[in-house]
C-alpha cells in the first residue's frame, strides 16, 4: 500500500520557542519551577503517586478559594472549561438564569448557558463600571433566576465586581451564585464560603502561572444538593460533577476512571500553587494590589486615561484607552517587535476602544511595571509621534 501523504519537512526542522515578557492578560510567564516540574516522567493517570499529586492540588485549591468545600477538583481544560462545567451542572432546560455583564465574560457565559437550554436573562451595568447590590437585587426580584453568574474580574474592561452581600441576597431569593475568578484570583480577595459562593473556577495560567490546560474549581454543599436534585442527566458527559468528582476522591467513594489526565500539567499546577502557598495569599494579593498602583501612576503621569473606574479597577489587567488616532495594532506589534514583550488590545466590548496590560504571578514585580512602561509608551510615540506623552517613564 503506497502512502501518498509524506511526512512534512517542517517537522524535521528544530523546535523554536521564543522567550517572551507576557504583559498581556493571560497567560503569565511561569516560575522556572514550574517549568521543572513539567519535565519530569510521565506517569499514569490511576497511578497512586498521580492521584497523591491530585490530593495535593486539592487541598491547596481550597487554599486558594478560601473554602471547605468537599468537591473541589480541576477540570482538564482551560478557564473556558470551568465556564461550562458550573454552568452545565447548575442548570435544566428552562431555568432561569441571570449573567451579571460587566463584559465580553457575560457575553460568553450567556451563550454557553443558551447552548444548556437555560433561560437567560441579563443585568447589564455601566461602562468601564461593576453592577452594584441594589442593582443585582433589583434584577434578583425581576427575574426570579435559579442561578447568577458573576465575573470577579473581566479581562475584557478591567473591572472588578464586588461580591460581598452578593451569595447572602442570592440565598435569599433561592438562587445559586456562580463567580469567574480567571483573572482575579490571587489578585485580589476571594473567601469562597464567607461570600457564600457556590461554584467557582479559575485560570491555571493566570496570577498562578501554571500553563493553561487545567483549571481549578470548587462546588458549595448547596450546589451539590442541586445537582442531586436534577431532573435529567448533565448534558455533557465531560463535565459531570459527579463522575470528575470520583475521579479527584471528593465525596468518599472510590476513585474511577474518567478520563486521562495530564500528569505533567498535575506537576506544574501543584508547584504553582505550592508557590502561591509560600508566598501566602496576603502576600500575593498586596504585591499585585501594590504593582497595579504603579502602574496606574505612571500610565497617568504620562497622559493616558484609563478605561475602569478608579474604585473599581482590577489589579491584574489595566485597560488603557487607545489615544486618538494611534492604530493600537502597531502598538502592540512594535512592542513586540522590538522588544518582545506582549501588550495586548481589546476584547469583545473593547475591542479596538482599549490596550489591556497584565500583571500577574512572576510578572507582578516593580521591575516589569516599569519595563512596561517603558515598552508601551515608546511604542505609542513610535506609532504616533505627534501623541502628547508628559514627562519620561
Amino acid at each position: 500500500m503506497e502512502y501518498k501523504v509524506t511526512s512534512p519537512a517542517v517537522l524535521r526542522e528544530p523546535l523554536v520557542v521564543p522567550d517572551k515578557l507576557l504583559m498581556g492578560p493571560g497567560p503569565s510567564n511561569a516560575p522556572q519551577r514550574v517549568l521543572d516540574a513539567m519535565s519530569k516522567p510521565i506517569l499514569g493517570h490511576l497511578h497512586p503517586e498521580t492521584l497523591k499529586i491530585m490530593d495535593d492540588i486539592k487541598e491547596g485549591v481550597r487554599y486558594l478559594f478560601q473554602t471547605t468545600n468537599a468537591a473541589t477538583f480541576c477540570l482538564s481544560a482551560s478557564g473556558h472549561g470551568g465556564m461550562e462545567a458550573t454552568l452545565c451542572n447548575l442548570l435544566e432546560d428552562g431555568d432561569v438564569v441571570l449573567i451579571g455583564h460587566t463584559g465580553h465574560w457575560g457575553d460568553r457565559s450567556a451563550d454557553m448557558a443558551t447552548r444548556y437550554g437555560a433561560d437567560v436573562r441579563t443585568v447589564k451595568s455601566k461602562v468601564g463600571q461593576s453592577l452594584s447590590l441594589e442593582e443585582i437585587r433589583t434584577a434578583l426580584l425581576q427575574h426570579k433566576p435559579s442561578v447568577l453568574f458573576l465575573t470577579q474580574g473581566d479581562s475584557s474592561t478591567g473591572v472588578l465586581q464586588g461580591l460581598e452581600g452578593v451569595g447572602a441576597l442570592c440565598h435569599a431569593n433561592n438562587c445559586l451564585l456562580i463567580v469567574d475568578t480567571v483573572a482575579s484570583l490571587g489578585g485580589t480577595p476571594f473567601f469562597m464560603d464567607r461570600w457564600e459562593v457556590d461554584a467557582v473556577y479559575t485560570g491555571s495560567q493566570k496570577v498562578l502561572g501554571a500553563p493553561p490546560g487545567i483549571t481549578p474549581m470548587s462546588f458549595s454543599h448547596r450546589a451539590v444538593e442541586r445537582f442531586k436534585s436534577r431532573n435529567t442527566k448533565v448534558k455533557v458527559y465531560y463535565w459531570d460533577m459527579a463522575l470528575v468528582g470520583d475521579y479527584w476522591g471528593c465525596f468518599g467513594r472510590p476513585r474511577i476512571y474518567h478520563h486521562t489526565i495530564s500528569a505533567t500539567l498535575l506537576y506544574g499546577l501543584r508547584e504553582a500553587i505550592a508557590l502561591a502557598c509560600e508566598e501566602s495569599l496576603p502576600t500575593l494579593i498586596a504585591r499585585h494590589q501594590d504593582c497595579a498602583q504603579r502602574l496606574y501612576r505612571g500610565l497617568e503621569a504620562a497622559g493616558f486615561e484609563l478605561y475602569a473606574n478608579s474604585k473599581e479597577r482590577l489589579a491584574t489587567v489595566t485597560t488603557i484607552k487607545v489615544p486618538q488616532g494611534v492604530d493600537w495594532l502597531k502598538v502592540a506589534q512594535y512592542a513586540m517587535k522590538t522588544y518582545m514583550v506582549e501588550i495586548s488590545g481589546g476584547l469583545g466590548p473593547t475591542a479596538g476602544q482599549v490596550f489591556r496590560i497584565g500583571l500577574m504571578g512572576q510578572n507582578a514585580t516593580t521591575e516589569r511595571v516599569d519595563r512596561v512602561l517603558q515598552v508601551f509608551t515608546e511604542a505609542v510615540k513610535s506609532v504616533q509621534p505627534n501623541v502628547q506623552i508628559k514627562g519620561k517613564i
